[in-house]
């Protein structure tokens, strides 16, 4: 008797001498598989093109309108001796905050806003620096930038 393969399994045992045993077939059957991955691409390809939904933006304008000029940034420049300037101008720990609000552009209310820089000479003790920036910390001074010079 010849061979039958049906769903996985052979019928007729082996040599043909008309036993009816039934033995497993390790081959993979990868029609079920192709026809789920054809369904699947079907229902991807239905349902793209109603994922994409225009919504209308509101975008500024590419190059936005510079109505002001850059402020000059103010420097407050600590020097070894203690002593504390801003910009030229010398000033002490007690009057620091008007002599930088005054240098940022008078009595501005938002002068705390703006960003100050503060730079200091390298023989400069670590506690005069440090008051200085607890003295702008403390009176809402957050913008405050460190300049470090070069020293040939």
């Amino acid at each position: 008797m010849e061979r039958l393969k049906h769903m996985g399994s052979k019928l007729s045992g082996p040599g043909g001498q008309g036993g009816k045993t039934i033995e497993q077939n390790a081959d993979i059957n990868v029609t079920p598989f192709v026809d789920i991955m054809l369904v699947l691409l079907i229902i991807f390809m239905v349902a793209a093109p109603l994922a994409t939904v225009s919504i209308r933006l509101d975008l500024p304008p590419a190059t936005p309108p510079t109505t002001d000029e850059p402020k000059e940034p103010v420097y407050i420049t600590i020097q070894d001796t203690g002593s504390i300037f801003i910009a030229e101008k010398q000033t002490s720990l007690e009057t620091l905050i008007p002599d930088v609000c005054a240098a940022l552009g008078g009595g501005n209310p938002g002068c705390k806003e703006e960003r100050v820089f503060v730079r200091a000479q390298p023989e400069v003790k670590y506690d005069q620096f440090m008051e200085v920036m607890n003295a702008l910390q403390e009176q809402g001074f957050y913008k405050v930038g460190l300049l470090n010079e070069d020293i040939d």
